[in-house]
Protein backbone atom coordinates (compact mmCIF):
# COMPACT_ATOMS: atom_id res chain seq x y z
CA UNK A 1 0.00 0.00 0.00
CA UNK A 2 1.39 3.40 -0.98
CA UNK A 3 1.59 6.31 1.45
CA UNK A 4 -1.29 8.00 -0.37
CA UNK A 5 -3.41 4.85 -0.12
CA UNK A 6 -2.65 4.68 3.60
CA UNK A 7 -3.74 8.30 4.05
CA UNK A 8 -6.92 7.65 2.08
CA UNK A 9 -7.75 4.62 4.23
CA UNK A 10 -7.07 6.57 7.43
CA UNK A 11 -9.25 9.42 6.20
CA UNK A 12 -12.16 7.09 5.43
CA UNK A 13 -11.90 5.61 8.93
CA UNK A 14 -11.83 9.10 10.48
CA UNK A 15 -14.88 10.21 8.51
CA UNK A 16 -16.76 7.00 9.29
CA UNK A 17 -16.01 7.43 13.00
CA UNK A 18 -17.64 10.85 12.86
CA UNK A 19 -20.88 9.49 11.42
CA UNK A 20 -22.48 9.04 14.82
CA UNK A 21 -26.05 9.83 15.82
CA UNK A 22 -25.36 13.42 16.93
CA UNK A 23 -22.62 14.35 14.46
CA UNK A 24 -22.29 17.96 13.31
CA UNK A 25 -22.56 18.03 9.52
CA UNK A 26 -20.52 21.25 9.16
CA UNK A 27 -17.68 19.89 11.30
CA UNK A 28 -17.65 16.66 9.32
CA UNK A 29 -17.58 18.43 5.96
CA UNK A 30 -14.87 20.83 7.16
CA UNK A 31 -12.76 17.82 8.16
CA UNK A 32 -13.42 16.32 4.73
CA UNK A 33 -12.32 19.53 2.97
CA UNK A 34 -9.12 19.61 5.03
CA UNK A 35 -8.38 15.95 4.28
CA UNK A 36 -8.87 16.54 0.55
CA UNK A 37 -6.04 19.06 0.74
CA UNK A 38 -3.68 16.89 2.79
CA UNK A 39 -4.42 13.57 1.06
CA UNK A 40 -4.96 14.60 -2.56
CA UNK A 41 -2.29 17.29 -2.62
CA UNK A 42 -4.65 19.97 -3.91
CA UNK A 43 -4.30 23.58 -2.80
CA UNK A 44 -7.85 24.06 -1.53
CA UNK A 45 -11.14 22.22 -1.25
CA UNK A 46 -14.70 23.23 -0.56
CA UNK A 47 -18.22 21.88 -0.59
CA UNK A 48 -21.46 23.46 -1.74
CA UNK A 49 -24.79 22.09 -0.60
CA UNK A 50 -28.23 22.67 -2.05
CA UNK A 51 -30.70 24.13 0.42
CA UNK A 52 -34.36 23.11 0.62
CA UNK A 53 -35.14 25.46 -2.27
CA UNK A 54 -32.45 23.89 -4.47
CA UNK A 55 -30.14 26.91 -4.27
CA UNK A 56 -26.46 26.10 -3.74
CA UNK A 57 -24.73 27.52 -0.68
CA UNK A 58 -21.16 27.30 0.59
CA UNK A 59 -21.13 24.86 3.50
CA UNK A 60 -17.42 24.11 4.12
CA UNK A 61 -14.05 25.37 2.85
CA UNK A 62 -10.44 24.51 3.62
CA UNK A 63 -9.39 28.18 3.51
CA UNK A 64 -10.76 31.69 3.43
CA UNK A 65 -9.38 32.18 -0.09
CA UNK A 66 -11.40 29.16 -1.20
CA UNK A 67 -14.56 30.31 0.56
CA UNK A 68 -14.47 33.75 -1.05
CA UNK A 69 -14.00 32.25 -4.51
CA UNK A 70 -16.92 29.88 -3.97
CA UNK A 71 -19.10 32.81 -2.90
CA UNK A 72 -18.06 34.64 -6.06
CA UNK A 73 -18.95 31.57 -8.12
CA UNK A 74 -22.48 31.60 -6.71
CA UNK A 75 -22.80 35.34 -7.26
CA UNK A 76 -21.53 35.08 -10.83
CA UNK A 77 -23.80 32.07 -11.45
CA UNK A 78 -21.07 30.23 -13.33
CA UNK A 79 -18.19 27.94 -12.53
CA UNK A 80 -17.20 24.30 -12.01
CA UNK A 81 -19.21 23.58 -8.87
CA UNK A 82 -22.42 24.95 -10.33
CA UNK A 83 -21.79 23.11 -13.58
CA UNK A 84 -21.15 19.83 -11.78
CA UNK A 85 -24.24 20.23 -9.60
CA UNK A 86 -26.53 21.04 -12.52
CA UNK A 87 -25.18 18.32 -14.82
CA UNK A 88 -24.57 15.62 -12.20
CA UNK A 89 -21.18 14.95 -13.82
CA UNK A 90 -17.59 15.58 -12.78
CA UNK A 91 -16.04 18.74 -14.22
CA UNK A 92 -12.32 19.16 -14.89
CA UNK A 93 -10.43 22.23 -16.08
CA UNK A 94 -6.69 21.63 -15.81
CA UNK A 95 -5.79 25.08 -17.14
CA UNK A 96 -8.05 27.95 -16.13
CA UNK A 97 -6.24 30.25 -18.55
CA UNK A 98 -8.02 28.38 -21.34
CA UNK A 99 -11.45 28.59 -19.66
CA UNK A 100 -12.20 32.25 -20.42
CA UNK A 101 -14.94 31.36 -22.90
CA UNK A 102 -16.36 28.67 -20.64
CA UNK A 103 -16.47 30.84 -17.49
CA UNK A 104 -15.80 34.47 -18.54
CA UNK A 105 -16.37 35.87 -15.05
CA UNK A 106 -15.29 32.99 -12.85
CA UNK A 107 -12.04 32.00 -14.58
CA UNK A 108 -10.33 35.42 -14.23
CA UNK A 109 -11.39 35.62 -10.57
CA UNK A 110 -10.02 32.14 -9.84
CA UNK A 111 -6.71 33.01 -11.49
CA UNK A 112 -6.54 36.29 -9.57
CA UNK A 113 -7.03 34.23 -6.39
CA UNK A 114 -3.95 32.20 -7.29
CA UNK A 115 -5.58 29.07 -8.68
CA UNK A 116 -4.70 27.49 -12.02
CA UNK A 117 -6.77 24.27 -12.22
CA UNK A 118 -10.01 22.89 -10.81
CA UNK A 119 -11.96 19.66 -10.47
CA UNK A 120 -15.58 19.53 -9.31
CA UNK A 121 -17.32 16.32 -8.29
CA UNK A 122 -21.08 16.05 -7.73
CA UNK A 123 -22.47 14.89 -4.40
CA UNK A 124 -24.76 12.33 -5.95
CA UNK A 125 -26.62 9.21 -4.91
CA UNK A 126 -28.29 7.49 -7.82
CA UNK A 127 -30.34 10.21 -9.52
CA UNK A 128 -30.25 12.73 -6.69
CA UNK A 129 -27.60 15.47 -6.72
CA UNK A 130 -27.41 17.46 -3.49
CA UNK A 131 -24.26 19.55 -4.01
CA UNK A 132 -20.67 19.39 -5.25
CA UNK A 133 -17.08 19.11 -4.07
CA UNK A 134 -14.58 21.65 -5.47
CA UNK A 135 -10.84 20.91 -5.66
CA UNK A 136 -8.48 23.73 -6.69
CA UNK A 137 -4.77 23.65 -7.52
CA UNK A 138 -2.18 26.41 -7.70
CA UNK A 139 -0.60 24.74 -10.73
CA UNK A 140 -1.71 22.82 -13.82
CA UNK A 141 -0.38 19.36 -12.98
CA UNK A 142 -3.88 17.97 -12.48
CA UNK A 143 -4.98 15.08 -10.24
CA UNK A 144 -3.93 11.53 -11.10
CA UNK A 145 -6.39 8.65 -11.49
CA UNK A 146 -5.82 7.37 -7.96
CA UNK A 147 -6.44 10.82 -6.57
CA UNK A 148 -9.63 11.21 -8.59
CA UNK A 149 -10.92 7.87 -7.31
CA UNK A 150 -10.20 9.01 -3.76
CA UNK A 151 -11.95 12.32 -4.41
CA UNK A 152 -14.99 10.43 -5.68
CA UNK A 153 -14.95 8.32 -2.51
CA UNK A 154 -14.73 11.46 -0.36
CA UNK A 155 -17.66 12.97 -2.25
CA UNK A 156 -19.65 9.79 -1.63
CA UNK A 157 -18.91 10.01 2.10
CA UNK A 158 -20.09 13.62 2.12
CA UNK A 159 -23.28 12.61 0.31
CA UNK A 160 -23.96 9.80 2.77
CA UNK A 161 -23.34 12.14 5.70
CA UNK A 162 -25.75 14.76 4.40
CA UNK A 163 -28.44 12.23 3.53
CA UNK A 164 -28.05 10.64 6.96
CA UNK A 165 -28.37 14.09 8.48
CA UNK A 166 -31.63 14.50 6.61
CA UNK A 167 -32.88 11.02 7.43
CA UNK A 168 -32.59 11.43 11.21
CA UNK A 169 -35.32 14.06 11.14
CA UNK A 170 -38.93 13.59 10.19
CA UNK A 171 -39.98 14.95 6.85
CA UNK A 172 -41.75 17.99 8.34
CA UNK A 173 -38.56 18.89 10.26
CA UNK A 174 -36.24 18.71 7.26
CA UNK A 175 -36.31 22.40 6.37
CA UNK A 176 -35.59 23.41 9.98
CA UNK A 177 -32.72 20.91 10.24
CA UNK A 178 -31.02 22.16 7.09
CA UNK A 179 -31.58 25.80 7.97
CA UNK A 180 -30.00 25.14 11.38
CA UNK A 181 -26.87 23.81 9.68
CA UNK A 182 -26.70 26.81 7.39
CA UNK A 183 -27.30 29.20 10.30
CA UNK A 184 -24.34 27.61 12.10
CA UNK A 185 -22.26 28.59 9.09
CA UNK A 186 -23.41 32.19 9.57
CA UNK A 187 -22.35 32.11 13.24
CA UNK A 188 -18.92 30.82 12.20
CA UNK A 189 -18.56 33.76 9.80
CA UNK A 190 -19.58 36.17 12.57
CA UNK A 191 -17.02 34.64 14.94
CA UNK A 192 -14.30 35.00 12.32
CA UNK A 193 -15.10 38.69 12.11
CA UNK A 194 -14.90 39.06 15.89
CA UNK A 195 -11.53 37.29 16.08
CA UNK A 196 -10.15 39.20 13.09
CA UNK A 197 -11.13 42.58 14.57
CA UNK A 198 -9.94 41.95 18.11
CA UNK A 199 -6.78 40.05 17.19
CA UNK A 200 -5.83 42.21 14.18
CA UNK A 201 -5.49 39.21 11.86
CA UNK A 202 -7.04 38.48 8.49
CA UNK A 203 -10.08 36.24 8.08
CA UNK A 204 -7.87 33.28 7.19
CA UNK A 205 -5.98 33.61 10.47
CA UNK A 206 -9.22 34.05 12.39
CA UNK A 207 -10.67 30.88 10.85
CA UNK A 208 -7.53 28.92 11.73
CA UNK A 209 -7.68 30.17 15.33
CA UNK A 210 -11.27 28.97 15.68
CA UNK A 211 -10.54 25.59 14.16
CA UNK A 212 -7.38 25.08 16.21
CA UNK A 213 -9.23 25.85 19.44
CA UNK A 214 -11.99 23.39 18.47
CA UNK A 215 -9.41 20.68 17.76
CA UNK A 216 -7.35 21.36 20.89
CA UNK A 217 -10.39 21.13 23.15
CA UNK A 218 -12.37 18.48 21.20
CA UNK A 219 -15.23 20.90 20.60
CA UNK A 220 -17.48 21.49 17.65
CA UNK A 221 -16.43 24.39 15.47
CA UNK A 222 -19.95 25.81 15.59
CA UNK A 223 -19.95 25.70 19.42
CA UNK A 224 -16.61 27.54 19.59
CA UNK A 225 -17.94 30.14 17.15
CA UNK A 226 -21.12 30.63 19.18
CA UNK A 227 -19.06 31.15 22.36
CA UNK A 228 -16.89 33.76 20.63
CA UNK A 229 -19.94 35.63 19.33
CA UNK A 230 -21.58 35.46 22.79
CA UNK A 231 -18.42 36.85 24.40
CA UNK A 232 -17.70 33.84 26.62
CA UNK A 233 -14.60 32.99 24.57
CA UNK A 234 -12.26 35.53 23.05
CA UNK A 235 -8.89 35.76 21.30
CA UNK A 236 -5.71 36.29 23.25
CA UNK A 237 -3.54 39.29 22.54
CA UNK A 238 -0.86 37.03 21.10
CA UNK A 239 -3.03 34.95 18.70
CA UNK A 240 -3.87 32.54 17.15
CA UNK A 241 -5.27 31.04 20.36
CA UNK A 242 -8.54 31.68 22.13
CA UNK A 243 -9.14 32.07 25.84
CA UNK A 244 -11.94 32.54 28.30
CA UNK A 245 -12.51 36.18 29.25
CA UNK A 246 -11.24 37.09 32.70
CA UNK A 247 -13.78 38.04 35.33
Amino acid sequence: MTSQQTLIAETMVTLADNLVADFDVIDLLTVLADRCVSVLGVSAAGLMLAGPDGTLRVIASSSERMRLLELFELQAEEGPCLESYLSGDAVAQVDLESAMDRWPRFAPEAIASGFRAVHAIPLRLRGEVIGALNLFQDDTRGIDDEGLRAARAFADVATIAILQYRAISRSHELVDQLNTALNRRIVIEQAKGVVAEREHVDMEGAFEALRQHARDHNLRLSDVAAAVVAGSLRPTVASPRLRRPTS
